[in-house]
Protein backbone atom coordinates (compact mmCIF):
# COMPACT_ATOMS: atom_id res chain seq x y z
CA UNK A 1 0.00 0.00 0.00
CA UNK A 2 2.66 2.39 0.82
CA UNK A 3 4.19 2.01 -2.53
CA UNK A 4 0.64 2.59 -4.45
CA UNK A 5 0.13 6.04 -2.31
CA UNK A 6 4.67 6.84 -3.80
CA UNK A 7 3.45 6.11 -7.43
CA UNK A 8 0.04 8.27 -6.71
CA UNK A 9 2.06 10.87 -4.97
CA UNK A 10 4.79 11.10 -7.47
CA UNK A 11 1.74 11.18 -10.32
CA UNK A 12 -0.08 13.83 -9.08
CA UNK A 13 2.93 15.70 -8.41
CA UNK A 14 4.17 15.43 -12.11
CA UNK A 15 0.35 16.46 -13.34
CA UNK A 16 0.54 19.58 -11.71
CA UNK A 17 3.76 20.17 -13.43
CA UNK A 18 2.27 19.13 -16.85
CA UNK A 19 -1.09 20.95 -16.68
CA UNK A 20 1.33 23.83 -15.41
CA UNK A 21 3.16 23.95 -18.58
CA UNK A 22 0.27 22.92 -20.70
CA UNK A 23 -0.77 26.09 -19.60
CA UNK A 24 2.25 28.09 -20.13
CA UNK A 25 2.67 26.93 -23.74
CA UNK A 26 -1.53 28.17 -24.15
CA UNK A 27 -0.45 31.81 -22.53
CA UNK A 28 3.00 32.28 -25.26
CA UNK A 29 0.43 30.34 -28.10
CA UNK A 30 -2.67 33.54 -27.34
CA UNK A 31 -0.07 36.09 -26.61
CA UNK A 32 2.08 35.35 -29.74
CA UNK A 33 0.37 37.30 -33.11
CA UNK A 34 1.99 36.53 -36.58
CA UNK A 35 -0.09 39.14 -39.02
CA UNK A 36 0.81 38.83 -42.93
CA UNK A 37 2.21 41.25 -45.10
CA UNK A 38 -1.29 42.14 -46.92
CA UNK A 39 -3.33 42.55 -43.26
CA UNK A 40 -3.12 44.45 -40.21
CA UNK A 41 -5.24 43.39 -37.38
CA UNK A 42 -7.48 45.16 -34.68
CA UNK A 43 -7.00 44.55 -30.83
CA UNK A 44 -9.95 45.16 -28.66
CA UNK A 45 -9.29 45.06 -24.55
CA UNK A 46 -12.71 44.58 -23.08
CA UNK A 47 -14.84 45.43 -25.77
CA UNK A 48 -12.40 49.08 -26.74
CA UNK A 49 -9.81 49.71 -29.36
CA UNK A 50 -6.65 48.77 -27.64
CA UNK A 51 -4.01 48.72 -30.88
CA UNK A 52 -3.36 47.78 -34.41
CA UNK A 53 -1.02 45.14 -35.11
CA UNK A 54 1.11 45.46 -38.33
CA UNK A 55 2.54 42.65 -40.51
CA UNK A 56 5.08 40.42 -38.58
CA UNK A 57 5.07 38.68 -34.86
CA UNK A 58 3.29 40.74 -32.26
CA UNK A 59 2.35 40.47 -28.89
CA UNK A 60 -0.85 40.71 -26.90
CA UNK A 61 -2.31 40.11 -23.24
CA UNK A 62 -4.11 36.46 -24.01
CA UNK A 63 -7.62 36.09 -22.59
CA UNK A 64 -7.84 39.73 -22.08
CA UNK A 65 -6.48 41.30 -25.54
CA UNK A 66 -8.61 39.99 -28.67
CA UNK A 67 -8.43 39.67 -32.61
CA UNK A 68 -11.57 41.90 -33.34
CA UNK A 69 -10.86 42.60 -37.06
CA UNK A 70 -8.51 41.30 -39.68
CA UNK A 71 -8.28 44.05 -42.46
CA UNK A 72 -6.51 43.55 -45.83
CA UNK A 73 -4.48 46.51 -46.96
CA UNK A 74 -4.55 45.85 -50.68
CA UNK A 75 -6.01 47.85 -53.23
CA UNK A 76 -9.17 47.15 -54.16
CA UNK A 77 -11.66 47.78 -56.92
CA UNK A 78 -15.15 48.78 -56.10
CA UNK A 79 -17.40 47.26 -58.66
CA UNK A 80 -18.21 48.77 -62.27
CA UNK A 81 -21.37 51.90 -60.76
CA UNK A 82 -23.89 53.48 -63.66
CA UNK A 83 -25.46 56.50 -62.15
CA UNK A 84 -27.52 58.76 -64.09
CA UNK A 85 -26.26 62.50 -64.69
CA UNK A 86 -28.05 65.43 -66.42
CA UNK A 87 -25.58 67.93 -67.81
CA UNK A 88 -25.50 71.94 -68.39
CA UNK A 89 -27.01 72.07 -71.47
CA UNK A 90 -29.86 69.21 -70.39
CA UNK A 91 -28.59 66.44 -72.01
CA UNK A 92 -29.24 62.93 -69.42
CA UNK A 93 -26.27 60.92 -69.39
CA UNK A 94 -25.34 57.43 -67.87
CA UNK A 95 -21.96 57.33 -66.74
CA UNK A 96 -20.05 54.22 -65.94
CA UNK A 97 -17.13 54.86 -62.98
CA UNK A 98 -14.92 52.72 -61.01
CA UNK A 99 -12.93 53.54 -57.83
CA UNK A 100 -9.86 51.66 -56.62
CA UNK A 101 -8.85 52.27 -53.08
CA UNK A 102 -6.98 50.91 -50.11
CA UNK A 103 -7.62 51.27 -45.96
CA UNK A 104 -4.74 53.17 -44.51
CA UNK A 105 -5.95 53.80 -41.29
CA UNK A 106 -8.35 50.05 -40.01
CA UNK A 107 -9.08 51.72 -36.48
CA UNK A 108 -11.21 54.60 -38.77
CA UNK A 109 -12.41 51.78 -41.23
CA UNK A 110 -14.15 49.63 -38.79
CA UNK A 111 -15.15 51.90 -36.36
CA UNK A 112 -16.95 55.08 -38.50
CA UNK A 113 -18.26 53.05 -41.47
CA UNK A 114 -20.03 50.00 -41.81
CA UNK A 115 -19.99 49.39 -45.53
CA UNK A 116 -17.15 50.52 -47.12
CA UNK A 117 -18.01 50.23 -50.78
CA UNK A 118 -21.71 51.08 -50.82
CA UNK A 119 -20.03 54.15 -48.80
CA UNK A 120 -17.85 54.80 -51.48
CA UNK A 121 -20.19 53.91 -54.49
CA UNK A 122 -22.03 56.01 -52.59
CA UNK A 123 -20.21 59.53 -52.35
CA UNK A 124 -18.83 58.68 -55.83
CA UNK A 125 -22.43 58.92 -57.42
CA UNK A 126 -23.40 62.06 -55.85
CA UNK A 127 -19.63 63.75 -56.91
CA UNK A 128 -20.10 62.41 -60.64
CA UNK A 129 -23.68 63.88 -60.48
CA UNK A 130 -22.95 67.35 -59.14
CA UNK A 131 -19.62 67.67 -61.80
CA UNK A 132 -21.14 66.98 -64.44
CA UNK A 133 -24.26 69.11 -63.83
CA UNK A 134 -21.45 71.98 -63.80
CA UNK A 135 -20.22 71.15 -67.80
CA UNK A 136 -21.90 70.47 -71.35
CA UNK A 137 -21.94 67.37 -72.87
CA UNK A 138 -19.39 68.60 -75.31
CA UNK A 139 -17.12 69.28 -72.19
CA UNK A 140 -17.81 66.25 -70.75
CA UNK A 141 -16.61 64.42 -73.74
CA UNK A 142 -13.21 66.61 -74.36
CA UNK A 143 -12.11 66.90 -70.27
CA UNK A 144 -12.38 63.66 -69.11
CA UNK A 145 -9.21 63.40 -67.90
CA UNK A 146 -10.03 66.62 -66.05
CA UNK A 147 -13.12 65.35 -64.58
CA UNK A 148 -11.62 62.48 -63.22
CA UNK A 149 -9.17 64.17 -61.30
CA UNK A 150 -11.61 66.37 -60.04
CA UNK A 151 -13.57 63.28 -58.34
CA UNK A 152 -10.85 61.52 -57.47
CA UNK A 153 -9.55 65.02 -55.48
CA UNK A 154 -13.28 64.96 -54.29
CA UNK A 155 -13.62 61.68 -53.10
CA UNK A 156 -10.46 61.52 -51.32
CA UNK A 157 -11.46 64.07 -49.70
CA UNK A 158 -14.96 62.68 -48.39
CA UNK A 159 -13.32 59.49 -47.47
CA UNK A 160 -10.57 61.08 -45.36
CA UNK A 161 -12.34 60.55 -41.95
CA UNK A 162 -12.91 56.63 -42.89
CA UNK A 163 -9.28 55.55 -42.91
CA UNK A 164 -9.75 55.34 -46.89
CA UNK A 165 -6.67 56.15 -49.32
CA UNK A 166 -8.53 56.70 -53.15
CA UNK A 167 -5.85 55.70 -55.58
CA UNK A 168 -7.69 55.72 -58.72
CA UNK A 169 -10.83 56.82 -60.42
CA UNK A 170 -12.00 55.83 -64.12
CA UNK A 171 -14.50 56.99 -66.48
CA UNK A 172 -15.26 53.94 -68.28
CA UNK A 173 -17.88 55.10 -70.55
CA UNK A 174 -20.37 57.91 -71.22
CA UNK A 175 -23.42 56.92 -72.68
CA UNK A 176 -26.42 58.73 -74.00
CA UNK A 177 -30.20 57.84 -74.86
CA UNK A 178 -31.13 57.15 -78.18
CA UNK A 179 -33.10 60.42 -79.17
CA UNK A 180 -29.59 62.52 -77.90
CA UNK A 181 -27.24 60.36 -80.35
CA UNK A 182 -29.36 60.87 -83.38
CA UNK A 183 -28.98 63.82 -83.21
CA UNK A 184 -25.81 64.23 -82.44
CA UNK A 185 -25.39 62.26 -85.51
CA UNK A 186 -27.18 64.55 -87.70
CA UNK A 187 -25.23 67.45 -86.04
CA UNK A 188 -22.22 65.63 -86.71
CA UNK A 189 -23.06 64.70 -90.75
CA UNK A 190 -23.62 68.69 -91.18
CA UNK A 191 -20.56 69.62 -89.82
CA UNK A 192 -18.55 66.89 -92.27
CA UNK A 193 -20.81 68.19 -94.98
CA UNK A 194 -20.02 72.12 -94.15
CA UNK A 195 -16.41 71.11 -94.13
CA UNK A 196 -16.64 69.55 -97.49
CA UNK A 197 -18.40 72.68 -99.18
CA UNK A 198 -15.53 75.08 -97.14
CA UNK A 199 -12.92 72.78 -98.24
CA UNK A 200 -14.13 72.60 -102.29
CA UNK A 201 -14.98 76.44 -102.07
CA UNK A 202 -11.50 77.05 -101.11
CA UNK A 203 -9.64 74.87 -103.92
CA UNK A 204 -11.52 76.39 -106.22
CA UNK A 205 -10.48 79.90 -104.83
CA UNK A 206 -7.04 78.98 -104.74
CA UNK A 207 -7.51 77.37 -108.80
CA UNK A 208 -8.53 80.74 -109.37
CA UNK A 209 -5.52 82.78 -107.64
CA UNK A 210 -3.37 80.42 -109.39
CA UNK A 211 -5.05 81.68 -112.96
CA UNK A 212 -5.25 84.96 -112.04
CA UNK A 213 -1.57 84.72 -111.52
CA UNK A 214 -0.22 82.98 -114.35
CA UNK A 215 -2.11 85.33 -116.53
CA UNK A 216 -0.26 88.13 -114.49
CA UNK A 217 2.81 86.41 -114.93
CA UNK A 218 2.47 86.14 -118.78
CA UNK A 219 1.60 89.83 -119.14
CA UNK A 220 4.40 90.37 -117.24
CA UNK A 221 6.63 88.20 -119.49
CA UNK A 222 4.91 89.87 -122.99
CA UNK A 223 5.66 93.12 -121.39
CA UNK A 224 9.33 92.58 -120.82
CA UNK A 225 9.63 91.39 -123.99
CA UNK A 226 8.20 94.16 -126.34
CA UNK A 227 10.29 96.41 -123.89
CA UNK A 228 13.07 95.21 -124.95
CA UNK A 229 12.39 95.08 -128.02
CA UNK A 230 11.65 98.96 -128.12
CA UNK A 231 14.93 98.88 -126.56
CA UNK A 232 16.30 97.13 -129.51
CA UNK A 233 14.49 98.87 -131.40
CA UNK A 234 15.52 102.36 -129.88
CA UNK A 235 19.03 101.53 -130.30
CA UNK A 236 19.89 100.48 -133.54
CA UNK A 237 17.37 103.68 -134.61
CA UNK A 238 19.66 105.65 -132.43
CA UNK A 239 23.08 103.73 -134.16
CA UNK A 240 21.53 104.35 -137.56
CA UNK A 241 20.92 107.96 -136.66
CA UNK A 242 24.84 108.08 -135.62
CA UNK A 243 25.75 106.50 -138.71
CA UNK A 244 23.89 109.26 -140.54
CA UNK A 245 25.02 112.40 -139.04
CA UNK A 246 29.05 110.43 -139.05
CA UNK A 247 28.61 109.77 -143.03
CA UNK A 248 25.92 111.35 -144.40
CA UNK A 249 23.32 110.07 -146.71
CA UNK A 250 25.65 106.78 -148.09
CA UNK A 251 25.30 105.23 -144.38
CA UNK A 252 21.26 105.76 -144.82
CA UNK A 253 21.42 104.41 -148.67
CA UNK A 254 23.53 101.33 -147.11
CA UNK A 255 20.79 100.60 -144.19
CA UNK A 256 18.29 101.02 -146.86
CA UNK A 257 20.08 98.21 -149.38
CA UNK A 258 20.96 95.83 -146.48
CA UNK A 259 16.95 96.46 -145.55
CA UNK A 260 16.31 95.55 -149.51
CA UNK A 261 18.89 92.41 -149.96
CA UNK A 262 17.39 90.78 -146.35
CA UNK A 263 14.09 90.90 -148.19
CA UNK A 264 14.82 89.51 -151.36
CA UNK A 265 16.60 86.23 -149.25
CA UNK A 266 13.55 85.60 -147.48
CA UNK A 267 10.97 85.78 -150.45
CA UNK A 268 14.09 83.36 -152.18
CA UNK A 269 13.60 80.73 -149.28
CA UNK A 270 9.80 80.31 -149.83
CA UNK A 271 8.67 76.45 -150.54
CA UNK A 272 8.35 75.56 -154.27
CA UNK A 273 10.51 76.62 -157.92
CA UNK A 274 9.87 80.65 -157.36
CA UNK A 275 10.23 82.96 -160.19
CA UNK A 276 11.78 86.59 -158.62
CA UNK A 277 11.13 89.87 -160.91
CA UNK A 278 13.67 92.38 -159.73
CA UNK A 279 12.98 95.99 -161.12
CA UNK A 280 16.34 97.80 -162.84
CA UNK A 281 16.18 100.09 -160.02
CA UNK A 282 16.21 97.61 -157.29
CA UNK A 283 19.57 96.30 -159.28
CA UNK A 284 21.01 99.50 -159.62
CA UNK A 285 20.40 100.18 -155.61
CA UNK A 286 22.02 96.64 -154.88
CA UNK A 287 25.05 97.62 -156.86
CA UNK A 288 25.27 100.71 -154.92
CA UNK A 289 25.01 98.74 -151.60
CA UNK A 290 27.97 96.19 -152.51
CA UNK A 291 29.82 99.69 -153.55
CA UNK A 292 29.51 100.64 -150.97
CA UNK A 293 30.04 97.23 -148.47
CA UNK A 294 33.70 97.17 -150.73
CA UNK A 295 34.61 100.80 -149.61
CA UNK A 296 34.21 100.01 -145.95
CA UNK A 297 35.87 96.31 -146.10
Amino acid sequence: MDIEALILGILENNLAWLLLAALVVILIIKSVKIVPQSEQHVVERFGRLRSVLGPGINMIVPFIDRIAHKISILERQLPTASQDAITRDNVLTQVDTSVFYRITEPEKTVYRIRDVDSAISTTVAGIVRAEIGKMDLDEVQANRNSLIETIKSTVEQAVDDWGIEVTRAEILDVNLDAATRAAMMQQLNAERARRAQVTEAEGSKRAVELAADAELYASEQTAKARRVLAEAEAYATQVVAVAINENGIEAAQYQIALKQVEAVGEMSRGAGNQTIVIPSETLAAFGDAFKLLKGRT
